[in-house]
């Protein structure tokens, strides 16, 4: 079974300042559930992990339900239940995982370009890396099309261009992998996220190496079989 361990650390969304402007409480509320999951992710130990996205999963709850009509809060709590999954048993974490993609879907239908493209993005990331059927709901093709989407909105963004050259990593397609991993750090950085930013750019450079590695032996067995 494919697990889904690879999404501990796909949080994408980050709070505009124009969105900041407009409701503060609701801003900085936002941005400590984005700081204690960077911390969670980046700095705890694992083995400590699932206590603290369970602790970390409970505010953002009461955050969407203080905020029914707002999509932050959902896209954040999808955020929470997709990391809480990686650490979570196989069970466990395909309930969570399902759960991530209906609220995403739920704020899909309100505002899919909110938050610079984080929705599609962690849509497209949850069909990549979920088991397809009869597993589960994962499918190549829609995330695919969902990563198109995020490009879109955040061509530039760094985690639009990460997460979808992982996709094509996963894909075989390490070139195309290595174009989006650049444009990754090259991205510019993202106010108040340094932990999350720093990291994100460290797993950057990892998956670039793997993929100039797999590209180096694949030429290397085309030009023997000349």
């Amino acid at each position: 079974m494919k697990l889904i361990l690879t999404l501990m650390l796909f949080a994408c969304a980050l709070v505009s300042p124009a969105y900041a402007a407009t409701d503060s409480g609701l801003g900085n509320r936002i941005a400590d559930i984005q700081h204690r999951w960077a911390r969670i992710s980046y700095q705890m130990p694992e083995g400590q992990r699932a206590d603290a996205f369970d602790k970390l999963e409970k505010r953002a709850d009461a955050l969407t339900s203080e905020y029914p009509d707002r999509v932050e809060p959902r896209v954040w709590k999808a955020i929470v239940l997709s990391s809480h999954a990686a650490v979570a048993g196989p069970f466990s974490a395909l309930k969570m995982a399902e759960r991530a993609r209906d609220l995403l879907l739920e704020a899909e239908q309100k505002d899919p370009t909110a938050l610079n493209g984080s929705i599609p993005t962690s849509l497209g990331t949850l069909y990549a890396k979920v088991p397809g059927w009869p597993l589960g709901f994962g499918s190549d093709d829609k995330a695919r099309a969902y990563f198109h989407k995020a490009l879109k909105v955040n061509p530039d963004g760094l985690d639009p261009n990460y997460f979808y050259g992982q996709f094509l990593y996963d894909q075989g397609d390490y070139r195309g992998a290595l174009e989006h991993l650049r444009k990754a750090l090259d991205a510019p950085d993202r106010p108040g996220r340094p932990l999350a930013d720093k990291g994100r750019r460290q797993q950057a450079r990892a998956l670039m190496a793997k993929a100039q590695s797999e590209l180096g032996s694949h030429d290397a067995v085309a030009g023997f079989t000349r």
